[in-house]
Formats: C-alpha cells, structure tokens, sequence
C-alpha cells in the first residue's frame, strides 16, 4: 500500500499538481510541463549564429568552390562535351529558378496590389517610378564620371578588321516604341512566351501583277537591269524597313501591368474578390515553400554554373589582361554606389543601421552574383526581405517584381561606361553634348532592359548609334561581359531591396492608416452580403440605426481621425526615444 502511494506520489510530482487539485485549496494554478528528453533546446552562441546564417554560408561555399574548381580544371583543356556535363546541373538549377518567376510575379503583385486601395497603389508607384529613374540617372552620371577620370580606353585594343563589319542600325526611338507594345501587350497568354521588338529588314522588291502586261522591251529592260545588278552589287544601296516581329522570351512588362491594374481593381469589389485574393495569397506562399527547398541545391547549381563560365572562356588571361581597366572601372562604380550610396540612402530615410540591412542581402546578392539575372534571383530576395529583415509584404510584392524589370541600376552604370570606352578606342573625343546624350539613353535604355543575362550588350548599340560610335566594337565586351554581367547584377537587385525599404518608410503613414481600417472594419456589426445592415426596428431608417450607413462593399473610415492618431503615436515614440 505504501509502495503504490509513493509511485503515486512520484507520478504526480512528475507531472504537476492537477487543476483540480489546485482548485480544493482556492487557486487556480496551471499545469507544469513534463521535462521531455526530446523538447526544443534552444541555441545560443555561435551555435545560434551558424543556424541563423546556414543558408548563406552555403551559398557562398558554392560560390569558392565554383571559382576553385573552374580554375584548377583549365590548364586540362577539357573538351566541350565534359564542359557541357560540368555545366548541367547549374542549367538544371537555372531552369527550377526561372519556373517560378512567372508565378511568383503573378501572385505577389495581384495579392500585393489588392491589399492596397487604388489612391495608396497609385503613391507607392510614384515613390517608386521616381526612385527608380533618381537612382538610374545617378549611376549613368556615376559611370560617365569615372571612365573619364580613369580613361580605360586604349586605341590599340582597336583592330583594323572590325571595320568591315555591318553597321547596324538601332535607334532609341525604337526602343521606347518596343517598351511601350510590351507595356501594353495585345494577348495575355502571348506575353508569357514572347515580346514584341523592332527589326529591320530589306525592302521588298516590286513585282508586277500577273494581270500586267510584259512587252518585249520591258522585258529586255528587266534582264538588262538584272544583269546590271549582278555586275555592280556594290553600287546598289538596300533600302531597309520597320518591322514588328515577336521573340522567344517572356513579357514580364505587359504581365506587370496587368496584374496591378487587375489587382487594384480586384480590391475595390470588396468581399467579393477576396477569395480571389486570398487563392493568390495562397500561390505565393506555395512557392516561397518551393523555394525554400530549392535553395538546399544551390551548392551544387551556383559552383555548377560559375565554373562552367569559367571553363568555357577562351585565353582568360589574355582577355582579362586586354580589359582589365575596364573591368576595374565598372567595379569602382558598383562598389563605390553599394557601399556609400546605397547605405547614405537607407539612413537619410529610414534612419537604421544600413549595413545591418546590407548583410540581410549578402544570400541573395550571391545568388543574384552567380545567376546573372535579378529574375532568377527574385524568389530568394522575396524570402530574404520577407523572413529576414521584415519589410512589410504589401510594399515587397508590389515593388520587388516592378523593380526586376525596370530598375537596372547596374545596367545605367554599365551602359555609360561602355559606351565612352568604344569611344576612346576609336580615338573619338566627346564633348558636353554627346555626353549629356549617353546620360541620358543610358538611363532610358537601363529602364527597358530586360532581366536576362547580358541584355545590356543589346541596349548599349543604341547608345552608340546616337553618338554615332563604331557599333561593331562591341564584340570586344562579349569576351568579359560574362564577369561583367554578374557584377552589375549584384546592384540591380540590391537596387530593388533598397527601394522597398524607403518606400516602406516613406508610405508608412498610408500602410499604419490602412492597418487601422481593417481594425474598425471588423469591429462593423455584421451586414448582408450587400453592406446594409438587417435588423433594423420598425419604423427606423438606416441613418437612424446604430451601425448607421454602409456603402455596398466599403468601409466609412475617417481618415482625418485614423492619421491624427498616427502622428500622435509616432510623437509618443520618437519623445521615448
């Protein structure tokens, strides 16, 4: 008897004391947790750090161990075939990330968008817009100031041979026209396959109509024309046309504009379109789910993909010795614009620590580094602005895919600088108004850029049309635009995250305002599905009762009040401060 009491005992004591036991002696005490060997236990020290940080730590060992492996593999000349085995898994990578950027695009801007009422959309897209078009216009006056402070033009890299090559023609009015059919696409489901551009073709010959008729001397003077033609080739000028064709590649511009337009007006409709909101809610967060799961492959597919590059480079070292003051031009600006522009925009506006947000970023900057594409790059900036630094979702869906195609920080930068570098080799001196004409296309032609790798080499022939520099010099940059590409890809998509943080700050006011319509709407009696309240007695009218008027879908706010509470809250905490 004894034993089966101590046992009992020994069991309640391991247990806790029962919420009816405690009540006998009056209070009311909650129930202790059994000590589990296999509970949680929490981390601390480094422990914590390498939990916190595994992710980026994998990235980057892909990163070295991409480098090492490509270089300790060229003195072998391997052949293209064991290139190619080397380089497949970085495809594979490449394509499981480039699968997801449709969806994710789709879903963040339609759910981000429909969050947001119409008015407050329209000002985070004009602090956007114009943050985007500031930055821009800076890294083209950034990269025009110092390739010509340190002039890494040399005009002996310049061959004879290049001049026989065909001139091009590329105008940057065709350019903007090209922006604007892909802004405005004509079919939704073209558009994620293909876009619109502007080629030029020869002008088709006359060809007379079979009702026509050929007399003997017309024709003698046909074959006496074709004759001349073929004896004189040279003389004959080919007359060239516009055409709009369609190219393989998908038209993030048209599908951007579109799913803010639907989504902005999918969240003026009310309760009606929220199961729409919430079915692309749900979409979003499957594929950040997704994501997740395809980060643990990026050892593998970013080592994968850095030394297939490496490998595939023809004379590496000559190359590089050719180009190096080129190179170090374009890194001077990205680093110059990273480390002290960025981080003096983030403080003037947010007023944070902006190398704390800076290193938030490093996961993603390497994936942006090794994939060259922003795009690519955009399901992991999304979980890192998202989970990491906690920047309100509502401004990372809506900025985050606009910026992917239209910010090009790195692209303005790059631009400028290659194109006064072409300039210099041919021995050609600009003056203040070519070079207010590279700012300036520079910054036009970065904003319709797309996110693909090297898609600046395309854009900088229109820069070089307009002041009339040798196009054909441009196959000199394929050779580094390899390395080139994914260091000015690093400031595209910090360019974006950057973005997001300001005009967070900046809309904060509107965001805190919105958060507080939410709240009086659930606090609203419970309507019909119309918005007007039941219940009402016999005898009273709507104004008369005690929810008064509900608009059909809408909530009666008053803004007035919900942002003078607002200010006085931000007063009450800069005052603790």
């Amino acid at each position: 008897m004894e034993k089966s009491e101590k046992f009992s005992d020994y069991l309640f004591t391991k247990m806790g004391p029962s919420n009816m036991t405690a009540a006998v002696h009056g209070t009311e005490l909650p129930p202790k947790t059994t000590e589990r060997s296999d509970a949680p236990i929490e981390l601390t020290g480094y422990r914590k750090w390498l939990c916190d940080n595994l992710m980026l730590l994998v990235t980057l060992s892909g990163v070295m161990l991409g480098v090492i492996l490509g270089l300790s593999l060229r003195p072998l000349h391997l052949h293209e075939d064991s290139i190619m085995l080397i380089s497949y898994p970085g495809e594979l990578f490449m394509r499981v990330l480039k699968l997801m950027i449709l969806p994710l695009v789709i879903s963040s801007l339609i759910a981000g968008s429909a969050s947001l009422n119409a008015k407050m959309n329209g000002k985070i897209a004009l602090r956007t817009l114009f943050y985007f078009a500031s930055t821009s216009l800076f890294n083209a006056a950034l990269g025009i100031a110092l390739v010509l402070l340190i002039h890494p033009g040399n005009p002996d890299l310049h061959s004879a041979d290049d001049h026989a090559s065909d001139r091009r023609a590329v105008k940057l009015l065709d350019s903007l026209l090209d922006l604007g059919r892909n802004v405005f696409p004509d079919n939704l489901f073209q558009a994620s396959i293909q876009q619109a551009h502007t080629v030029y073709l020869p002008k088709p010959s006359v060809v007379h109509s079979p009702n026509e008729t050929v007399t003997n001397d017309t024709a003698a003077a046909l074959l006496h024309g074709v004759e001349a033609q073929r004896q004189l080739p040279e003389l004959e000028e080919v007359v060239l046309v516009r055409d709009v064709q369609y190219r393989s590649g998908t038209n993030t511009l048209g599908i951007v504009f579109f799913c803010l337009v639907f989504g902005t007006v999918l969240g003026t409709i009310g309760q009606k379109g929220q199961v729409v909101v919430d079915f692309f809610a749900a979409v979003f967060e499957v594929i950040m789910k997704m994501v997740t799961c395809v980060m643990w492959l990026t050892p593998v597919g970013i080592s994968s993909v850095i030394a297939g590059k490496i490998l595939s480079v023809d004379n590496l070292s000559l190359v590089m010795a050719q180009l190096v003051w080129f190179i170090i031009t374009v890194a001077i600006g990205v680093v110059i614009y990273q480390f002290i522009v960025m981080q003096f925009i983030y403080f003037v506006f947010v007023r944070r620590n902006p190398f704390k947000f800076y290193a938030g970023l490093i996961e993603a900057m390497l994936t942006a580094f090794a994939t060259a594409s922003t795009a690519a790059a955009l399901p992991l900036t999304f979980r890192c602005m998202n989970e990491k630094l906690r920047i309100d979702p509502r401004i990372t869906r809506f900025v985050l895919p606009i910026g992917c195609n239209i910010n090009m920080d790195g692209t303005a930068l790059f631009i400028a600088v290659a194109s006064i570098f072409i300039a210099q080799m041919s021995g050609m001196v600009l003056g203040f108004g070519e070079l207010l004409t590279v700012l300036l296309t520079s910054t036009a032609a970065s904003m319709s850029s797309a996110s693909v790798p090297s898609a600046a080499l395309v854009l900088l022939l229109v820069v070089l049309t307009a002041i009339d520099a040798p196009v054909q010099d441009v196959t000199l940059l394929f050779a580094v635009d390899w390395f080139v590409d994914r260091i000015r890809t690093t400031n595209n998509m910090l360019g974006d995250c950057y973005a997001a943080a300001v005009v967070e700050e900046l809309s904060r006011k509107e965001l805190m305002a919105l958060d507080a319509a939410a709240v009086n709407y659930q606090d609203l009696p419970a309507g019909t599905p119309n918005g007007l309240h039941v219940g009402l007695l016999e005898g009273q009218t709507e104004l008369e009762s005690p929810g008064k008027c509900q608009l059909n879908d809408a909530v009666v706010v008053d803004m007035n009040a919900v942002m003078n509470n607002v200010n006085l809250q931000q007063e009450q905490s800069n005052r603790r401060v």
